[in-house]
């Protein structure tokens, strides 16, 4: 062959490296494929690191809870027996009237494409449930189903927030919302929560706000405190939104986990619901987190940013999924009120056993985390979570995690079993 054919052959039917290796080798046949190997990847090393990430992706981060996991996991497979307080999830499986609805979805055939905004008779039932239990009015064509809370969560920024504006918000929050204004282009303004509450919400809102505050963000019950919102309160961050024309982008992961108090919709309030977006999920209220489903309630122009970031990112939900989601909505069981009843009797364990321990831990109101003062083991809270993980073996979250107003504090989630709560409280007691 001769080597112009050699040459063409190469590029035709193999990669460059191929194409590399054989050129040395026509011209150089002394020299040994191992060494062609080792040069080939050297220039590929060489290409590859002249490559680099959209920038727009260049403050977005990774989660530490995924760091505090591998930890676990490796330590657990050298044996040793670790309590886990860090996960995010329900205890609880999936109902199984939900189980049965996809499985009776996959024997009827909805496998096909559905509408990217969710299947009708999905979001007619959404739109009743938010009528009847969040007093927000509205019908099917203000709900769009998205995957998962995260995506409802990312929509609402990617319709709200351009390069420049800032981003109020409520601190300690939970930690994704860093970067999911990040991949905006926006910054975050953190407004200290204990301060809010000890100095009128409203008007610590007005010390924080800034010339380019666009878009407030309005999570409750929240993650990682558990503080739940009065009515009073929740209706003077309405009057601030309302009063400086901002857009509120509220996270409603946990309305159905409330103990103390109740949960009011910010979308619900006169004036609201057109200036506000709101993300809800069916991971925790129906232990659905792997099937990822959540949805948006919203009006125009938002709807039609949601539809646009939903359409060219997941391009909708699976179709059984939506039919399992409907039977959540549609079946009348007592699943609700089951799982507030187990989280409560678990809340007040862990927080009872935490206080004995002299770690300062005020009761949540909702949601299923703790958020412990542990001053007494490090003022670090990283340092704090290794402790406990060290000696213990307690697995918990740094509260710097959820910004520098969790510093001082760890999370412990008590969406665990009875067991788990009081062997890590024991654990605590012999070796700290």
């Amino acid at each position: 062959m001769s080597e112009p054919r050699a040459v063409a052959t190469s590029l035709a039917f193999g990669s460059w490296t191929t194409f590399i290796q054989q050129a040395i080798i026509g011209f150089f046949p002394n020299v040994t494929l191992g060494s062609i190997r080792r040069f080939s990847y050297q220039v590929s090393a060489s290409l590859v690191s002249s490559f680099r990430l959209a920038k727009r992706l260049d403050e977005v981060g990774f989660s530490d809870i995924v760091q505090i996991r591998n930890r676990v996991m490796d330590l657990r497979a050298k044996g040793a027996t670790v309590y886990q307080f860090e996960g995010g999830e329900p205890y609880r499986p999936t109902p199984e009237h939900i189980k049965a609805a996809v499985a009776q979805a996959l024997v009827d055939n909805k496998t096909r494409y559905a509408p990217s905004s969710g299947i009708p008779e999905l979001r007619r039932a959404i739109a009743e449930k938010l009528r009847l239990r969040n007093d927000i009015d509205v019908t099917e064509h203000n709900v769009i189903v998205v995957t998962g809370g995260m995506q409802g969560l990312f929509g609402a920024f990617q319709s709200t927030v351009d390069p420049g504006d800032d981003v109020l918000l409520f601190s300690p929050y939970w930690t994704p919302i860093k970067d999911l204004v990040a991949h905006c282009g926006g910054r975050l303004v953190l407004t200290p929560t204990t301060e809010a509450r000890a100095e009128g919400v409203r008007a610590t809102l007005e010390r924080y706000l800034t010339a380019k505050t666009r878009v407030l963000y309005f999570n409750t019950p929240t993650n990682p405190s558990g503080t739940v919102f009065t009515r009073p309160e929740v209706e003077e961050v309405a009057r601030f939104a309302i009063e400086r024309d901002l857009i509120v982008i509220a996270d409603e992961a946990y309305e159905d986990l409330v103990y103390d108090g109740e949960h009011v919709s910010i979308a619900s309030l006169p004036g609201m619901f057109p200036r506000t977006i709101t993300s809800f999920t069916l991971s925790k209220s129906y232990a659905m987190t792997g099937w990822r489903i959540g949805y948006v309630v919203a009006t125009e122009p938002w709807m039609t940013g949601l539809a646009k970031a939903t359409l060219y990112s997941s391009n909708g939900v699976s179709t059984p999924t939506q039919w399992a989601a409907l039977a959540a909505f549609t079946t009348e069981t007592d699943f609700l009120e089951t799982s507030r009843a187990a989280y409560l009797k678990r809340r007040d364990l862990l927080v009872g056993g935490l206080n004995e321990l002299g770690l300062t831990c005020r009761p949540p109101a909702g949601a299923f985390y703790a958020f412990p003062e542990v001053k007494s083991i490090s003022t670090d809270s990283r340092k704090a979570a290794e402790v406990l993980l060290d000696k213990a073996r307690v697995a918990t979250v740094p509260g710097v995690v959820f910004g520098p107003q969790g510093e001082g504090h760890v999370r412990f989630s008590f969406s665990t079993s009875i067991e788990t709560i009081e062997g890590g409280l024991e654990s605590m007691r012999r070796n700290l």
